[in-house]
């Protein structure tokens, strides 16, 4: 067991964090700012895992450690700077859950592995923050109120993330086998994820999309 690169993550999480917090503090910014940012942290994370780890059940430690700690969390406040005001809202318990299942599914081929995570990394993230400062066009569904301008950012920032992780990342873990997805195949595919994410998220309870959204990426990715 190389306990080694399962130090680095937890030294990679916990310093985005304390740098979220630093951030926050200094510009006297909104505690949904180091949310955002460690949620983007650890969605990138996704990267640095399919580059240090050798096997998908030491890649998983770290994620299924932090399924239990947010849990501890949100029922003790541990963290306070990323709890939400709603304690209806599961949803940093349940992403560190989707990483769990995306990468016993997509270990194999890390370019799709990358991909199912990005739109809930950049795309939920970004729609949230968008839609919160800009979004005047309203919508409801199921009981929860969008906007158009945070739905439209997250297609954006999904297309933006889900491509070129399809495209430049590599397709399968042994270097020589499998080609890298073609420009226009990739461009597709990540087009689908886009808008069906993006529906999805605006369809969710809130929270739960932290599920939702990875399932119905890694779907779509599991057969293409």
């Amino acid at each position: 067991m190389n306990c080694k690169d399962i130090v680095i993550s937890f030294i990679y999480i916990f310093a985005s964090l304390g740098i979220a917090e630093g951030l926050r503090k200094v510009f006297r910014l909104s505690p949904e700012f180091t949310r955002k940012f460690v949620h983007i942290a650890v969605g990138m994370w996704s990267i640095g895992t399919i580059l240090l780890f050798q096997g998908r059940w030491m890649a998983i430690i770290p994620p299924a450690s932090f399924v239990l700690l947010n849990y501890i969390s949100y029922k003790k406040e541990t963290f306070k700077a990323m709890e939400s005001a709603d304690k209806s809202n599961l949803g940093t318990i349940y992403f560190p859950l989707a990483f769990v299942f995306i990468v016993l599914i997509f270990w194999d081929t890390p370019n799709k592995l990358v991909a199912a995570l990005m739109p809930l990394t950049w795309g939920d993230a970004m729609a949230a923050v968008l839609g919160k400062q800009y979004g005047h066009i309203k919508y409801t569904l199921f009981g929860h109120t969008r906007s158009v301008e945070g739905t439209v950012s997250m297609v954006l920032f999904s297309l933006i993330s889900v491509f070129p992780a399809l495209w430049l990342l590599p397709p399968s873990m042994v270097p020589s086998m499998g080609a890298s997805m073609g420009i226009g195949t990739s461009l597709l595919i990540a087009v689908i994820v886009s808008f069906v994410t993006a529906a999805v998220e605006a369809a969710s309870p809130w929270g739960i999309d932290n599920l939702l959204v990875p399932a119905a990426a890694g779907l779509i990715l599991y057969f293409c």
